[in-house]
C-alpha cells in the first residue's frame, strides 16, 4: 500500500526550471515528473529507451607497397642522421 508524503523540497533553480519544462513537454503534473526523475536516478538501469549496442568500425589499413613495417624504426632513424649531417655542415 502506497501513501502520499508530504515534504518540503529546495532545490535549484536550474532543476526546478527543467522539471517544470518536463512537465509542460510531457503533460504531467510536476508531481508526477520529480517522482519519475527521482526513480530514473535512485534505478540507473531503468531507461526509457533501450541503448543500441557499441560497434567499432574497422577498415583495412595495410603499408603501401614496397614499405616494410618491421623496418619503420630504420627509416626514421636514417631520416635522422641525414637531418644531423644536413645541419652540422651548414
Amino acid at each position: 500500500m502506497m501513501s502520499d508524503m508530504r515534504t518540503t523540497l529546495t532545490i535549484d533553480d536550474d532543476i526546478a526550471d527543467f522539471l517544470r519544462e518536463q512537465s509542460k513537454l510531457h503533460e504531467k503534473s510536476f508531481k508526477q515528473v520529480v517522482n519519475e526523475t527521482l526513480r530514473r536516478g535512485m534505478s540507473p538501469t531503468m531507461n526509457d529507451e533501450p541503448r543500441r549496442p557499441f560497434k567499432v568500425r574497422t577498415f583495412k589499413g595495410g603499408f603501401a607497397p614496397g614499405i616494410d613495417p618491421l623496418r619503420l624504426n630504420q627509416l626514421n632513424d636514417e631520416l635522422e642522421v641525414e637531418d644531423y649531417l644536413r645541419e652540422s655542415v651548414s
